[in-house]
């Protein structure tokens, strides 16, 4: 299987709750659209200290990794980040690795938006079809 990049957006998921509050307006959500790289040997989310701070993240606190070359490093957690891709979204922390070319979409992410890689199209698909799955109540 060859290199799987998918176009996301990524949201400061703090601000929206600012939106909730009346702090700040819509408009004012800061957000990135990127081309992510899509690696299910990761666990989560990994951006960079530059988009970092294009969406205005916090440091929450820091985490031991195991990079893909075996390098053990303590890394710097965000808070939260809304991720988009097309009609799904998720939220979860991201790990910082100041000076990554990619940003990295990992497993957890991926699971939680019920998305698979398609290895014949070499793009992202949803696990059970392209449509959203709901909760009946």
């Amino acid at each position: 299987m060859g290199t799987v990049y998918a176009e996301i957006t990524l949201k400061n998921a703090g601000d929206k709750v600012r939106v909730q509050e009346g702090i700040i307006k819509e408009n004012e959500i800061r957000k990135i659209t990127i081309q992510a790289l899509v690696d299910t040997g990761c666990g989560s989310l990994v951006i960079n200290e530059d988009v970092r701070k294009t969406l205005g993240l916090a440091i929450e606190g820091s985490r031991g990794a195991r990079l893909a070359d075996g390098t053990r490093q303590v890394y710097q957690v965000t808070e939260p980040v809304q991720i988009h891709w097309k009609n799904r979204d998720t939220a979860c922390k991201a790990i910082v690795l100041p000076y990554a070319d990619d940003v990295l979409l990992g497993a957890i992410p991926l699971e939680d938006m019920d998305l698979i890689v398609n290895p014949a199209q070499q793009e992202l698909t949803g696990a059970h079809g392209d449509e959203v799955l709901s909760l009946v109540k």
